[in-house]
């Protein structure tokens, strides 16, 4: 039985032989490339080295943010590394320069945005760390908030570039409690406020309306990290808040996505998008060496990396061109799909007297808990349920959520914080296996 796709290696050695015939004007030579005799040994070491791990592939892997890339990703990623460019300068990267630039043009137009800067990174932390960056030239000192519930990222990043960072208290559902917000933007010292449409953790979309709110009362920056939840902003099956949190992100001073969790790429692939092209300013640098090919903008221009494989920017391209970012195509149809998977699958926990659903997932990640005495044994049998269900290949995630998520359990308080169980249901063929995952968490007797 074959479980890993393989018919776009077919296609791949075809397309590189048109690219190959691109090249035909040149004169013949010999690549140097020693040890080719042992190619195929290494390969198949690293065949058997690579089967030592979870089958992120599979739909009973309901685990972490790990979803495969689409076919077409892969081979365009693996073609495009024949030439190998570098999408630092356009003479290390002419043609996936054109496809970074039109590839990233596609995703701000997601979100309403036509005039912008904005280019590909090397993932989520970067991309932030940009965002960041770019929010302390413009609010020098001033401090940085994030809700508790936020990425550690943030609060990481805003070290690096010592800039002050305070977390913000989340409310009953992961969201950051705008009350609180307010109350800390009255002080008047706020530089940028984080406002996170899709907590890593829980799935859990902030008051992006209410914070644009206090944003025009005190002055501060607006970042969105929706680098997980992003793309969700194509989905048709969003609550109304939910929907109405990412219909006000083009208001928003500065958004991340990362196309390499819901956008079907390879890691690394994170993208910054800047509503003022002004900001570009901020990049500017002098590099006689680097940028003389062409008077059109080097994306190392307006970028904190350097060398970016231009690969991730080809292989972007190709899926978007195969799945346009557009509502009602196939690509949002696989997001309403992992969110169908993640409410039918909350519906089924929450008929079972077992468990503990604190609250309803935002987009398709699902928290529970199971019922118990108190907290610590609650704790204790998730981490048990978690490691029996890998002995059955569900693979599970386990997070730890503070005990006032779960005000009606009943849990004696014997502790802060529980340990709960947590999936992530971002294939869209989760939806056709929430039966079987339900039925493999039931023969678990704990």
């Amino acid at each position: 039985m074959k479980h890993l796709e393989s018919t776009s290696l077919d296609v791949l050695s075809e397309t590189l032989r048109h690219l190959d015939a691109g090249f035909a004007d040149l004169p013949e030579f010999s690549a140097l490339a020693p040890g080719l005799d042992g190619v195929e040994s290494v390969l198949l070491e690293v065949a058997e080295r690579m089967r030592d791990n979870y089958p992120y592939f599979h739909p009973l892997y309901a685990g972490q943010m790990l979803k495969p890339p689409h076919p077409v990703a892969r081979a365009a990623y693996a073609l495009a590394t024949w030439i190998n460019p570098n999408n630092h300068a356009l003479d290390g990267g002419r043609a996936s320069s054109a496809m970074e630039k039109e590839a990233v043009a596609q995703i701000a137009a997601m979100f309403g945005w036509n005039a912008f800067l904005g280019h590909l990174t090397g993932g989520g932390t970067m991309a932030n760390l940009e965002a960041l960056w770019v929010a302390g030239r413009l609010n020098p000192g001033k401090t940085i908030v994030a809700s508790a519930g936020a990425h550690y990222t943030h609060e990481r990043i805003s070290g690096i570039l010592q800039l002050p960072f305070e977390p913000l208290p989340t409310g009953p559902d992961g969201a950051m409690d705008i009350a609180a917000l307010e109350q800390r933007a009255a002080r008047g010292d706020l530089g940028c406020v984080v406002a996170t449409l899709g907590s890593t953790g829980t799935g859990s979309v902030d008051s992006l309306p209410e914070i644009l709110r206090l944003r025009d009362l005190f002055g501060f920056r607006v970042h969105v990290d929706a680098a997980y939840g992003g793309y969700f902003t194509l989905a048709d099956n969003l609550t109304a808040a939910t929907r109405t949190a990412f219909d006000c992100a083009h208001q928003a001073d500065s958004i991340v996505i990362d196309p390499h969790k819901h956008g079907l790429q390879p890691y690394g692939c994170g993208c910054v998008l800047f509503r003022d092209p002004g900001v570009g300013g901020f990049y500017k640098h002098d590099s006689p060496y680097t940028y003389f090919s062409s008077k059109d903008l080097h994306l190392g221009e307006i970028s904190l990396e350097c060398s970016r494989p231009g690969a991730a920017a080809v292989a972007l391209w190709a899926t978007q061109r195969l799945l346009p970012l557009v509502k009602g195509g196939e690509f949002a149809a696989g997001l309403a799909a992992s969110r169908a998977a993640a409410l039918q699958f909350t519906r089924r926990l929450a008929e079972n007297p077992r468990w503990v659903v604190p609250f309803p997932p935002e987009l398709d990640i699902v928290v529970w808990a199971p019922r118990a005495k108190s907290a610590s044994q609650a704790s204790a049998l998730s981490q048990e349920i978690f490691d029996r269900a890998a002995e059955r290949n569900l693979h599970l995630a386990l997070i730890q959520l503070p005990l006032r998520f779960f005000p009606f359990a009943g849990y004696d308080e014997d502790r802060d914080h529980i340990l709960c169980l947590r999936s992530v249901l971002m294939k869209p063929e989760h939806e056709q296996w929430i039966d079987e995952i339900v039925n493999r968490l039931d023969q678990i007797a704990c």
